[in-house]
């Protein structure tokens, strides 16, 4: 890897994309930690679901589960849901694919980590949860998020958060992954208003 040197976490700068947040090696230890917090918070229980929301969440979500197995020793059941059609806002569907959801045979009684990209309004994590009761009852759900980027419309909080930025509505928070982008990092940039009020129906 070359370039410049990373970023103490929650330090930032600036790059052709806008404000770097996060930088590669920031992502990777941010999601080390959070491995870290599920196993303890779940007491190393081998009965643990990772499942990641599409399309950044389910890559996420692999990475915690290899982080769990680099520590552990053994891999938690992972999975991915697409949650589109659970909204309460049909036409959030119509604008975009729906993509597979995947999930192991059966989550009935055990505890599963639900994991996303970005945290804004909660409305994709409530239609998560909602979904997730199709496939059986998890003894609890818990939510990981790479980012919090607040304008909360539902009641709803993570539990494991690799960072907390405050944003105007004007600003996305943009998520780069290395298997879909052929990068990882995470910037804050403007969007147009039109752009902005979209996104906050998404």
């Amino acid at each position: 890897m070359g370039g410049a040197a990373a970023l103490p976490l929650g330090e930032s700068r600036t790059n052709s994309s806008g404000r770097v947040l996060l930088t590669a090696d920031d992502m990777r230890r941010a999601l080390a930690r959070i491995a870290h917090e599920v196993l303890e918070r779940n007491q190393g229980s081998r009965q643990l679901v990772v499942v990641g929301i599409q399309t950044r969440g389910v890559h996420i979500a692999r990475r915690l589960a290899d982080n769990i197995e680099r520590i552990e020793g053994w891999r938690p059941e992972a999975g991915a849901l697409d949650p589109r059609l659970y909204r309460d806002d049909p036409e959030s569907a119509a604008r975009h694919p729906v993509r597979p959801t995947q999930l192991p045979k059966s989550i009935e009684g055990r505890p599963v980590i639900l994991v996303d990209d970005v945290l804004f309004t909660g409305r994709t994590i409530r239609a998560a949860m909602d979904a997730l009761l199709d496939f059986g009852r998890a003894s609890r759900i818990q939510l990981a998020v790479l980012v919090d980027r607040g304008h909360r419309e539902l009641p709803i909080r993570p539990d494991y958060v690799g960072k907390n930025v405050p944003t105007a509505h004007d600003e996305r928070v943009q998520v780069r992954l290395n298997e879909v982008d052929g990068e990882d990092s995470v910037a804050l940039v403007r969007v147009s208003p039109e752009r902005a009020e979209q996104e906050a129906r998404t």
